[in-house]
């Protein structure tokens, strides 16, 4: 058995855009599993912008980290020790429940033993995992696109966005990448098939930019960040329109604040269209049908995936700033072991 844990614990509830200082690294001995638990070791922390809202105090669909908690998030790694009959040291394992530290005792139930004939241990964190399976069923069981269609992604580069245009793409739409980095724009139409794309940041007038790209109006909008983009959007909806709330990563700093911008329901009236937020978690009894279908897709060569990797569970902070600011590249992971 290993005989120390480091992990990363919430210091300070941070109020605007989080610091590093906000976390501080702590060492304790290893926990022994009880029993119906298991003992793993972390290889890759997954990071995602849902973390920003577990340490705000806003009201929200989960609790919030208290002070002195181990940060939480996504995982996969190595069982060590069981205390459960369906799990053995040496299984690969994932789990949402991990947290940011180099040692987790997990729940079996909820905790996913890989089966490695679909994709490597960390494609459970990306294509195989909450992106991936948040990609297929927010677009094609909320957004329900049709071929013809045009579809436009916000945050089109990330963890979700580049699954979610490639996904539109084999269903025979056509297809508009929003991002703030023409290296990402031209990364999402090279790469995954994105008819166009837009520069949030330098476009002088994001309405007409869209506009432009969207001649005849938007049918599904899978919207990633709220705030401007959606603002922009709302405005050239189409008839029957879908929008899908999956994040909204231009308010996390003001949880808890009005979210200021102009108001749309003429345009949800008038073109009857349809606005539905998603949580990943009401589809957890179909998850196998999204990742046997992903994985074939990623086979197939129809599904390409970019990751963005920093090395060491000291990272982890940094790298969760790195989310915030758009300065991350695809889906950021840190890698806290050798396989």
């Amino acid at each position: 058995m290993p005989e120390m844990n480091r992990r990363l614990v919430l210091a300070n509830r941070p109020h605007g855009m989080p610091k590093e200082s906000d976390w501080r690294m702590e060492s304790a001995p290893v926990s022994e599993p009880e029993d119906g638990k298991i003992l793993a070791r972390a290889l890759y922390l997954s990071v995602d912008p849902y973390m920003r809202g577990r340490i705000a105090t806003s009201k929200s669909y989960a609790k919030s980290v208290e002070i002195g908690e181990t940060m939480v998030g996504g995982g996969v790694g190595r069982v060590v020790a069981s205390r459960h009959p369906d799990f053995q040291a040496g299984d690969t394992v994932e789990s949402m429940a991990w947290g940011w530290q180099d040692y987790a005792v997990l729940d079996p139930k909820i905790t996913r033993k890989l089966d490695q004939r679909y994709g490597s241990p960390r494609d459970a964190l990306g294509l195989l995992g909450l992106p991936g399976l948040t990609a297929y069923f927010a677009l094609l069981d909320v957004g329900q696109p049709n071929p013809g269609e045009t579809v436009v992604v916000s945050s089109a580069s990330g963890a979700v966005g580049q699954v979610v245009g490639q996904i539109a793409k084999i269903k025979g739409c056509r297809t508009i990448a929003v991002a703030g980095d023409d290296r990402k724009i031209d990364w999402c139409v090279r790469d995954c098939g994105y008819d166009a794309g837009v520069n949030y940041k330098t476009a002088k007038d994001l309405p007409a930019a869209l506009a432009a790209v969207c001649p005849d109006g938007i049918d599904v909008y899978f919207d990633n960040t709220g705030g401007p983009i959606h603002d922009a959007v709302m405005g050239l909806i189409r008839l029957r329109a879908r929008i899908i709330i999956c994040g909204t990563i231009s308010n996390y700093n003001r949880l808890g604040e009005p979210d200021m911008g102009p108001r749309h329901l003429r345009q949800v009236l008038i073109n009857r269209a349809r606005i539905q937020g998603f949580l990943l978690w009401d589809f957890q009894h179909r998850y196998q049908e999204a990742i046997t279908q992903l994985a074939a897709w990623a086979k197939e060569g129809r599904i390409k995936y970019r990751e963005d990797v920093m090395d060491g569970l000291q990272n982890m902070p940094r790298a969760f700033l790195r989310l915030l600011t758009g300065e991350n590249f695809g889906k950021q992971l840190v890698k806290i072991a050798d396989a």
